[in-house]
């Protein structure tokens, strides 16, 4: 047993997010990793913002939480448990569970060339890079996050279903 991390998670959390990961399947080897572990390491590394191969000894191998955490927002478990989150506050908060309106920002980020989607330059904030759009809630709860290059505009993202 492992001193525990103030990213994670508590007894209510987990069962509240177990029953969204998806079941393992029939076939293949056993885990030797259990999810709850790796959902903390991801957190963590969130949370920190640590490089994936600085993540702490204590959690399973960095590659391993890395496998998951990418299949897992490739197949759609990231925004399943993001949207049964979402529904679950706003009905606590005496909402309707679907928001009939959405909140959308950008910011412009310097970056590298390396990975990811292509750079451009934002002539307004004269920034090379990748612009993050964000549509959230009248609370201001995510709905959806993309990255796109700096040269799209803005007026060009309302045209697209985001």
């Amino acid at each position: 047993m492992r001193k525990p991390y103030p990213t994670d998670l508590s007894d209510a959390e987990w069962s509240y997010i177990k029953p969204h990961l998806p079941a393992p399947k029939g076939h293949g080897r056993p885990r030797t990793h259990d999810l709850r572990e790796i959902l903390n390491a991801v957190f963590y590394l969130l949370k920190s913002g640590c490089q994936w191969r600085l993540l702490p000894h204590d959690f399973p191998r960095w590659p391993t939480v890395y496998h998951y955490f990418r299949k897992w927002r490739i197949d759609g478990t990231c925004e399943r448990i993001n949207r049964s989150i979402r529904e679950r506050l706003r009905v606590r908060l005496k909402r309707d569970p679907q928001p009939s309106a959405g909140v959308v920002d950008s910011q412009s980020v310097k970056s590298t060339a390396v990975g990811g989607e292509a750079r451009g330059y934002e002539g307004g904030k004269k920034a090379k890079g990748r612009k993050r759009h964000i549509l959230v809630d009248t609370e201001g709860l995510v709905l959806k996050a993309m990255v796109h290059s700096a040269k799209v505009m803005d007026f060009k993202r309302g045209s697209r279903r985001f």
